[in-house]
């Protein structure tokens, strides 16, 4: 359960394994790479159940990874929840325009949130696989013309992101309704272990950043 992942409303988080990217700063390796680090998982059945069972305290569900648009039973996962009378919130880093697409389209989203990891000539280089701009960018557009509440977010370091690189960054979302930029945690377990060390940016150095880009966005915060 969470007070923070769906803004103003009293949510649960799933988590979904499995992810296209492989972000050095990523702080869920477990996700990224379930086959190294066996854990229980839950059934469907299990996370509808314990949905019902909370239906008078939630209201709603955030469905988050891992990256949950690589699932083709996405949508019939969502479909269940939704017909428990619970919003949902999806997270994605926009590599499946198609299925972001078909879920608007059936009216199965409240809130969406991306991920914008990098300036886009730099993507590859900080998610640490070879992508499809093209498909990222689809997703951007497709997100700021769904009509719905929605946020871009970007999780940055001094090792990868310098402060035009932010900034950029901002510009590719420019218009959007929210933008966040977000502090990295140099935690013990990080997709890539040379990053467990790395420096992050002071928050006033990010409150500084924030200044300069806030009036693009209607909602422009540090977290």
């Amino acid at each position: 359960m969470t007070l923070l992942d769906y803004p103003d409303k009293v949510a649960a988080t799933v988590f979904t394994m499995g992810c296209p990217f492989r972000c050095h700063f990523c702080h869920n390796p477990e996700l990224v790479y379930p086959e190294k680090f066996p854990a229980k998982t839950l059934s469907e059945d299990e996370v509808l159940n314990f949905f019902r069972s909370r239906k008078k305290l939630l209201d709603a569900v955030c469905i988050t990874g891992g990256e949950p648009t690589m699932h083709r039973d996405l949508p019939e996962f969502i479909a269940k929840v939704k017909d428990l009378g619970l919003s949902v919130k999806l997270d994605t880093n926009g590599t499946h325009p198609a299925m972001l697409e078909s879920l608007l389209k059936k009216g199965w989203l409240d809130y969406i949130a991306m991920d914008i990891k990098a300036p886009w000539k730099k993507y590859s280089d900080v998610v640490g696989v070879k992508i499809d701009l093209e498909k990222l960018q689809q997703s951007v557009k497709i997100i700021m013309e769904s009509g719905l509440p929605h946020e871009f977010r970007s999780t940055v370091l001094p090792r990868l992101h310098s402060r035009a690189d932010i900034i950029s960054m901002a510009r590719q979302v420019r218009g959007a309704r929210a933008y966040f930029l977000q502090q990295f945690r140099p935690v013990d377990n990080l997709v890539n272990d040379e990053f467990v060390t790395e420096k992050k940016y002071l928050m006033k150095d990010l409150e500084d950043i924030r200044r300069e880009i806030k009036d693009w966005f209607k909602v422009c915060r540090v977290r």
